[in-house]
């Protein structure tokens, strides 16, 4: 049976001016940039204020749209009644920016050059090698990764030459055109399936009757889980050598590439960007001999927009012209796009906005740091605490300084680099981890690399320094730097 109930319901939508907003704040300068030109190329009603003209007023710019748009419409039909204007109350204009800024230009490098797999089938089209034999060589140079390794199983590419090539061989065949053929080509090590082969293929090729050679030739051949795992005296006994020439042969051994498809273009153009700053950061002696810090946006990141004249006259006079058919949907396309670059100066005016508050946060917050370019300065910082100053959402700080740089007197800082969580140390004050992070870091630098501390070791270091943590902890820290453990950090 049908049955007809009224419910009230309570809920949160976000607007498409809302998503497009936060879009907006989460771009970087390039990514900013590029999306600006594309907004002007597809609106013509929105302009972009050239230098000369910048200081003019766009307080009557709502007032000048009404006067010469809606109000003219109306004496024919009314537009509202087809489009529902939902726009942004806020004014929040801000053109805050280093007057430096024409230092930061977007330069883009190409630079052509030629792929691996592109060098390669050069080579292999030129030795002795045709027919079904040439179709697996070149299938098989098709399959190397970017670093010139195969990582494919034999049984695999017989298959796939079968289905796809129509050429139909055994994977002994397979293996013999790449150990033959492929491993042949250079750069020395292409071809391996995998570290060991890599580095035995190379040093392989080294015409040299030098001891140090022949010998990292051997250890690479017959010791090399004792070489990975650092294991030197093991090697030393093995070969009844002296720790001088296992220090040459590993010498050799540390000149070879793991990765020789490294010197190639993984694709024939390579763009090369540099990171322009989204934010420049300035110090200045203040009138009590205090330094102040000042933080500005990059002037790329506050352009000066407006919406075009001529398209406010060209809406005038399609809304007059009675006599035209097509009066009616040109002027409704017009008042659309005027309204869309509004809209779009309201938006790029609140990115401004909320990027200058949340960097004004940021200052405040590690003002120290910021001065010295000491990291030991850093204060334990996390989004809340921004989002706590700012009056914005934790998700809005998350976005602003997803990746964004500043320009500093101490190099370029990368925001997010900045946050950190807290720990106490023994005297009841709050430290950042990037500060215990950056002791543990000092402290494995200076140890002797002949015997490298352990985790425990370095737990009692830390706490000497007033820094009480768990072994566990120094472990997660040390992944975290990338740090191995004590036995592979072991040198002769």
């Amino acid at each position: 049976m049908l049955k007809q109930n009224l419910q009230l319901r309570l809920g949160q939508k976000l607007a498409p001016q809302q998503i497009q907003l936060m879009k907006l704040i989460q771009l970087h300068t390039l990514e900013f940039e590029e999306e600006l030109e594309r907004e002007l190329e597809e609106n013509p009603a929105l302009e972009k204020v050239q230098e000369e003209s910048k200081e003019e007023d766009y307080a009557s710019l709502d007032e000048g749209f009404e006067e010469e748009g809606t109000d003219s419409i109306s004496t024919d039909f009314d537009v509202n009644e087809y489009i529902f204007d939902d726009e942004p109350a806020y004014k929040t204009a801000s053109n805050n920016y280093s007057a430096d800024d024409e230092d930061f230009d977007n330069e883009s490098l190409l630079t052509e050059g030629q792929s691996l797999y592109d060098y390669l089938l050069e080579q292999i089209r030129l030795i002795s090698i045709e027919g079904d034999d040439l179709k697996i060589a070149e299938y098989i140079i098709g399959n190397l990764d970017n670093d010139g390794y195969l990582r494919r199983e034999s049984k695999q590419l017989v298959d796939d030459l079968a289905f796809s090539q129509g050429v139909y061989t055994t994977k002994e065949k397979v293996e013999d055109i790449l150990e033959n053929y492929v491993q042949k080509l250079d750069p020395p090590g292409v071809g391996a399936r995998n570290l060991q082969e890599c580095l035995l293929l190379q040093i392989e090729k080294k015409v040299s009757a030098d001891k140090a050679v022949s010998l990292a030739g051997n250890i690479l051949r017959n010791q090399f889980d004792a070489l990975t795992n650092k294991h030197y005296n093991k090697i030393i006994q093995k070969y009844d050598i002296e720790e001088e020439d296992l220090k040459d042969a590993l010498e050799v051994i540390s000149k070879l590439s793991p990765k020789v498809g490294g010197n190639f273009d993984t694709q024939t153009i390579t763009i090369n960007q540099e990171i322009i700053p989204d934010f420049v950061i300035q110090i200045k002696e203040g009138k009590n001999g205090q330094s102040e810090v000042i933080p500005l946006l990059n002037s790329k990141n506050a352009p000066t927009l407006r919406v075009s004249d001529e398209y406010k006259d060209i809406l005038t006079t399609y809304s007059h012209d009675k006599n035209s058919p097509d009066h009616k949907q040109a002027a409704l396309f017009i008042k659309q796009k005027l309204d869309a670059a509004k809209w779009y100066i309201d938006a790029i005016n609140q990115r401004q906005n909320t990027l200058l508050q949340t960097i004004t946060a940021i200052v405040k917050l590690q003002k120290n740091y910021f001065i010295t370019g000491d990291e030991k300065s850093l204060k334990p910082m996390i989004l809340k605490d921004v989002a706590d100053i700012t009056g914005f959402d934790i998700s809005t700080i998350s976005r602003v300084v997803k990746s964004k740089y500043a320009d500093t007197p101490n190099g370029i800082v990368y925001l997010k680099s900045l946050f950190s969580d807290s720990l106490t140390n023994d005297d009841g004050e709050e430290v950042s981890t990037k500060e215990i992070k950056n002791h543990l870091q000092e402290v494995i630098n200076n140890e002797n690399k002949r015997k490298p501390l352990t985790d425990d070791a370095l737990v009692g270091l830390l706490k000497e320094k007033g820094y009480n943590i768990a072994r566990r902890t120094i472990a997660k820290y040390r992944e975290q730097l990338n740090i191995p453990v004590a036995r592979l950090r072991k040198e002769l």
